[in-house]
């Protein structure tokens, strides 16, 4: 009997969906501004016409689909039910599903996390989740192994395009011998950078499955830090494309010769063009298309 084919793990599926269908990772975000422009209430009927809209428009026709898992929850548990929806409605099209949920604790609480977003079985699992590593890398462990384990992944939370975030993302930490060290993305970086080398050193995968946050409005900050993206091995989701400014000048010198392996993040460039599923559609390609020129 011949064996059963191995599912790839996910830094190689996204990897495969963004040369098929475009670098691009529409986000789900269903705010009360957005509802109301699309003529939907601001209560869970409305977010399911909203995201039921937005999956059946795209899914198997972009990349990645990234809900916002706060959008949801704000509804409560009527609301989580309808991000347990989208989950189920995007599985198996083609499209990796990313969920939006940025956790991050330490523990049996770390783990059941875990449990909630990358485990087989759970609703809330699609194909990777949002983490971040702000309480130290280290405390991340329950989620790698458990993405490790069934073949999902993560995106750490590294340079974000918020002002704020350079406060702590930049800063410099300090060795043992009282020196400045590498700045704290940097360790982010670096840390990413060492699973996915040893994933793909056992696997023969091109990118690992450990990924990085990335704002695509970062300016300088990668390069004024020292941080080789290049090295990262990993996929590099880059919100800030479009209509939050970056084009590609921007995205070349943020990602240089790591463009490869970046997935735009865009959502209100695309969700703008609702409720019409075909112009939803239509966005997307257009911003697939661009987001191609420039990374590619």
């Amino acid at each position: 009997m011949s064996a059963a084919p191995v599912t790839p793990a996910f830094g190689s599926r996204i990897a495969a969906a963004a040369d098929r269908l475009g670098p691009l990772c529409v986000g789900i975000d269903p705010h009360p501004a957005l509802l109301a422009a699309w003529g939907m209430t601001d209560d869970v009927d409305g977010l399911r016409r909203f995201a039921d809209t937005v999956t059946t428009a795209l899914a198997g026709r972009v990349a990645a689909i990234k809900p916002q898992a706060a959008f949801f929850e704000r509804h409560g548990s009527a609301g989580v039910a309808v991000l347990e929806e989208v989950v189920a409605a995007v599985r198996g099209t083609g499209t990796e599903l990313v969920v939006d949920a940025k956790r991050g604790d330490i523990g049996s609480t770390m783990q059941a996390y875990a449990d909630a977003y990358l485990r087989d079985g759970s609703p809330l699992a699609g194909d990777a989740v949002t983490v971040s590593p702000y309480l130290g890398f280290g405390s991340l462990e329950p989620a790698v192994r458990t993405a490790s384990a069934t073949g999902r992944g993560l995106f750490v939370l590294a340079l974000t395009s918020n002002p704020e975030g350079a406060a702590v993302q930049h800063a410099r930490t300090v060795g043992a011998d009282g020196l400045a060290g590498p700045s704290v993305a940097g360790v982010v970086a670096a840390e990413a950078a060492a699973l996915n080398a040893a994933e793909c050193a056992a696997t023969g995968a091109a990118l690992g499955s450990v990924g990085l946050v990335v704002g695509a409005t970062v300016g300088g900050a990668v390069r004024e830090l020292g941080i080789d993206l290049g090295a990262v091995r990993g996929p590099l989701l880059a919100p800030g494309v479009g209509a939050q400014g970056a084009g590609p000048a921007e995205l070349a010198d943020v990602f240089g010769d790591a463009r490869r392996a970046v997935v735009a993040s865009v959502s209100r460039g695309v969700l703008s063009a609702g409720p019409d599923p075909a112009a939803l559609l239509g966005a997307a390609r257009t911003a697939a298309d661009e987001a191609g020129a420039a990374l590619r």
